[in-house]
């Protein structure tokens, strides 16, 4: 129930909430295993989405002008992904490499708030054997447990965002509790390009 009054908040809209809340009311706090998708989020432009439920056709625009969030794009062309970190002034100022959820473990589409930030974390599902921590610099953004996170970009998730050990540290300490997560399978290149092309001239 907490995720349907997150989303509530977040847009406002009881019928909308429940949508969302009804999508995930079959995942656990421990469970990031998404095989079919419900949502399909597309970039209309830098700052304004639109969202269709795929079980229902029905379409929502979410407008995040002024607002700051992350977009994941988990399938740019010629890549497995990329995160872009959008300022609230409408300024791509970050950007990465990102890996997402495999076949059987599909990250999911939407936009989504942050809900959990966590420094040193180690995933209670998928532990890892040598007892190290493997979600560091957590940032969770469903309670199916879906986060972004420090992680290799070489190989797929159980769900989650890896975002690259040089980059995580940066969206970690920037991001709050107001930062929107934006997850799509569409390119977000074409409304980033202009300013991706200023960071890397100045580096």
């Amino acid at each position: 129930m907490k995720i349907f009054f997150v989303v509530l908040f977040c847009f406002g809209s009881a019928a909308w909430a429940e949508e969302w809340r009804s999508a995930w009311a079959h995942l656990d706090d421990e469970n990031t295993q998404t095989k079919v998708l419900t949502h399909e989020l597309i970039p209309i432009s830098k700052t304004v989405f639109k969202v269709i439920n795929l079980n229902t056709e029905k379409e929502k625009t979410i407008d995040l002008t002024g607002k700051n969030f992350i977009i994941v794009s988990v399938r740019e062309p010629g890549s497995d992904g990329r995160f872009y970190a959008v300022d609230s002034d409408g300024t791509v100022w970050w950007s990465g490499a990102v890996t997402s959820g495999a076949d059987e473990f599909k990250s999911p589409s939407g936009v989504f708030p942050i809900i959990q930030k966590k420094r040193h974390h180690m995933s209670t599902l998928f532990p890892d054997e040598s007892g190290e921590n493997n979600m560091n610099y957590m940032m969770k953004f469903t309670n199916g447990g879906h986060a972004l996170h420090e992680g290799s970009v070489d190989w797929m998730s159980h769900g989650c965002i890896h975002i690259d050990p040089k980059d995580v540290p940066v969206i970690y300490k920037w991001s709050t509790f107001k930062t929107k997560v934006v997850i799509t399978r569409h390119s977000y290149m074409p409304f980033a390009q202009e300013d991706l092309r200023k960071i890397y001239i100045k580096r």
